[in-house]
């Protein structure tokens, strides 16, 4: 494989977007992973490789059956997972996967983050939690896209992760932080007293709002 000026724009918000989740604590070390699409095809986080040393020439393109077209790094282990997604959600452009420590927290807790604070309407009416596959897995990306459907960009995965979803990457990131966010509001909440959960209703509503007033999606 020889690196080329194939999807420059992409390979060069890969790398954008992976210190961006570095910057806002939404990951430590090389955890977690990035990607952003093109038609069939999609650049993705090359396995290992910090996030500071992450240039356009070093990102893998791969495509949607997760096979490496370009790039002479191996891609992320995690690179079966963001195919699922892009094979079964055409209106994703990009794809974050993080380790943020408190949506981690309650995807180990196998519980739901549910409508405690009006901006997880960036997400769906909750974030829902996937069951729990190995890492790298096509098992994994299935559980998540199945959980995902849809009418949410963001899921849980059990005892893992989070993984947010968005017709850009900057709509990806927007939805991580939003995830990671309404997740310490949530933790914070319940551990002050019952915290009150909107009506699915309400964030439908919000969720349009969203979209028609900031462009999100």
């Amino acid at each position: 494989m020889t690196d080329s000026t194939s999807l420059g724009d992409e390979r060069a918000k890969v790398g954008e977007l992976g210190r961006e989740m570095l910057a806002q604590e939404l990951t430590k070390g090389t955890g977690g992973n990035v990607s952003v699409r093109s038609d069939d095809r999609f650049a993705i986080s090359p396995s290992g490789v910090p996030y500071e040393d992450v240039t356009a020439e070093s990102v893998p393109v791969v495509d949607l059956d997760g096979e490496r077209l370009e790039g002479d790094l191996k891609p992320s282990n995690e690179t079966p997972m963001h195919a699922v997604i892009y094979r079964e959600r055409d209106d994703v452009g990009a794809i974050i996967h993080t380790h943020s420590p408190y949506a981690s927290t309650f995807a180990s807790l196998n519980e739901p983050i549910p409508a405690s604070h009006y901006l997880i309407a960036y997400a769906g009416t909750e974030i829902p939690v996937a069951g729990y596959e190995p890492p790298g897995t096509t098992a994994l990306g299935d559980l998540a896209m199945n959980t995902m459907g849809d009418n949410h960009d963001a899921v849980l995965l059990k005892n893992h992760g989070v993984i947010t979803v968005g017709k850009t990457g900057a709509d990806a990131l927007d939805v991580a932080l939003m995830v990671e966010y309404c997740a310490r509001i949530h933790y914070q909440a319940i551990n002050v007293g019952e915290p009150a959960i909107l009506p699915d209703e309400a964030v439908e509503d919000l969720r349009k709002m969203f979209k028609t007033d900031y462009g999100q999606q």
